[in-house]
């Protein structure tokens, strides 16, 4: 270990708000030397994709590296994994540029100025959301909707860099459009432009496919610097990034108007959800496969600092940067230490290194957009939804058509509202069953899939596996009802298995004391059995619980059973 030590009771209390000081005192020497390379491995990466991401974002290119450099270290403190880059995303870059391009000119002063302030609004979004232990919402975007959200952006995003990749300008916005002026001016095409940008982007997928350890973006980046240097076609009309600022940014604060916020607060959730949803992914899958946990409220929190430090240096929204995280991981990163020593590396270009970024082609940069781009499909799970789930695939399509279609910004609300309508059509009518007696043994378990499982003569034994709240609990009542009175011998105690029913509301209690008087009516005694301790103190408040009857409450199935049984 390395000897630097804190003193224990300052070092936990800090390092419970920044977890990542435990490195003082965790940090082991022979992490070193494969932190620096990933670290160099993710800036090789960092610093071409931060410069094509910016123009996607509409901003100038020096922003795409100011981005890269204070939210890398925040989210180092602040976040619980050891895995995660963020930085400027693709998904993100365009969530900007269709949330600012209706307030403010594409790329103007104005423009730029807005980035800064969404940057600094969606920090604050996700700090709140993280200080209240909103976390949970990075499972709200069910996989297959934001599979398809995801799908649709790459749609939308390659369809956006084909004019700059062929060498000439569309002018039209939304796909349908876009993709008519395309094909209308294909002749248009300038043949350097396209020749250097399609080398580029076979390059990319050449690298990403044999050699994926290799940074093929910068390999990219310096090919076609060096190219138009070497031939002397600094004038031969491809269009090139041009003067990058050198230095370090100064930190500064957005001069606004106040109308212009609750604009940008609106459209700031739906970038919190798209881009932390994403970002939770990611870091879940990275912390299962390197054999830790993470926790998803400090990394809401440390998302909104990245964020936050982002705007305040000219920055602009990051997120999760999945190919960043990919390329750390198979470098061997072991710590966030990563982080900082990427944006350590990052300074340092954009100190010394800004002035030979001038004559770089943006036809490069639009090759490696939409090479990222590629990599937002995942044809692999749709196969596998269509396969297991037709329900999910088709909630995939519907949202990949909605991106396209009606915009990104539009497609949050409407990928949101399929999140709802998926909760909501599970819970509504959920799963139910009949449980009977395994012989020899005081388990019960649904009689349609244990063949050797029987019912008890007199005692049915019911478990809905549901919440039973104010959508639901009219169904829960009539399935009730259903079973009981559709039964061929005579019921004498009904028995609700508890288990699965997590939570219930004044409504559902209503109706749980209205279905005891209707099965009093038929001479059937309501039993409960494995009630958790949320769902008894709504009952015990309500009344409901007295309605039940103190001797029909039990620990487990087996005590009602054994209890009735006797009686």
């Amino acid at each position: 270990m390395l000897t630097l030590k804190l003193p224990n009771k300052f070092f936990s209390g800090l390092s419970k708000f920044i977890p990542g000081l435990g490195l003082i005192n965790t940090y082991k020497k022979e992490w070193l030397s494969k932190d620096i390379a990933a670290g160099l491995s993710v800036a090789a990466i960092a610093v071409p994709v931060g410069i094509a991401y910016s123009g996607l974002a509409g901003l100038p290119p020096e922003t795409g590296l100011y981005s890269a450099i204070l939210p890398m270290v925040a989210y180092a403190l602040f976040g619980s994994s050891r895995q995660l880059m963020v930085g400027p995303d693709s998904a993100t870059c365009i969530l900007i540029a269709a949330a600012l391009t209706p307030l403010a000119a594409f790329g103007s002063e104005q423009y730029q100025s807005y980035s800064i302030l969404l940057a600094i609004v969606t920090g604050i979004l996700c700090i709140i959301g993280g200080v209240l232990k909103f976390g949970f919402i990075a499972n709200f975007l069910s996989k297959p909707i934001l599979t398809g959200y995801l799908n649709g952006l790459a749609i939308s995003i390659i369809t956006g860099q084909l004019g700059k990749f062929f060498g000439f300008n569309i002018e039209s916005g939304g796909f349908f459009r876009m993709i008519t002026e395309f094909f209308s001016k294909i002749g248009e095409t300038h043949f350097l432009t396209f020749t250097i940008g399609f080398a580029a982007f076979v390059l990319l997928r050449i690298f990403k496919k044999i050699f994926n350890k290799i940074p093929a973006p910068l390999l990219a980046v310096i090919g076609g610097i060096a190219f138009i240097s070497s031939m002397g076609l600094e004038n031969s009309g491809v269009r090139f990034v041009g003067n990058v600022p050198a230095g370090f940014p100064d930190i500064v604060l957005p001069v606004f108007d106040l109308g212009i916020l609750g604009t940008l607060v609106s459209h700031s959730l739906g970038i919190v959800l798209i881009s932390y949803c994403s970002a939770m992914l990611t870091n879940k899958s990275f912390a299962v496969k390197n054999g830790y946990s993470i926790d998803s409220n400090k990394d809401f929190i440390a998302l909104g600092a990245a964020n936050i430090f982002s705007g305040l240096s000219q920055g602009f929204v990051v997120s999760g940067a999945d190919s960043r995280t990919a390329v750390n991981d198979s470098s061997g990163g072991k710590t966030q230490l990563v982080s900082v020593i990427a944006a350590l590396t990052i300074t340092v270009v954009v100190i010394f290194f800004t002035q030979y970024l001038e004559f770089l082609p943006v036809t490069v940069l639009s090759a490696i957009i939409i090479s990222a781009s590629i990599g937002l499909f995942n044809f692999a799970y749709l196969k596998k939804l269509y396969l297991v789930s037709k329900n999910e695939f088709l909630l995939a399509v519907v949202t990949s058509l909605s991106v396209i279609t009606i915009g990104v910004i539009p497609a949050v609300l409407i990928a949101v509202g399929l999140a709802l309508l998926r909760l909501i059509a599970k819970t509504s009518k959920p799963n139910d069953m009949i449980l009977g007696r395994v012989e020899g043994l005081n388990s019960y378990h649904d009689i349609n899939e244990f063949k050797n499982a029987s019912k008890i003569p007199g005692i049915m034994i019911y478990r809905f596996e549901a919440p039973i709240l104010f959508f639901n609990a009219d169904f829960f009542k009539k399935r009730v009802l259903e079973i009981t009175d559709n039964e061929k011998e005579k019921i004498q105690y009904f028995i609700l298995d508890a288990s699965p029913v997590l939570r219930i509301d004044i409504t559902s209690s209503d109706v749980i004391e209205d279905l005891i008087f209707e099965l009093k009516a038929r001479n059937v005694v309501f039993g409960i059995a494995k009630v958790n301790g949320e769902v008894n103190a709504i009952l015990q408040k309500s009344g409901v619980k007295d309605k039940i009857g103190k001797e029909n409450v039990f620990e487990n199935v087996h005590s009602a059973v054994e209890y009735y049984t006797v009686k």
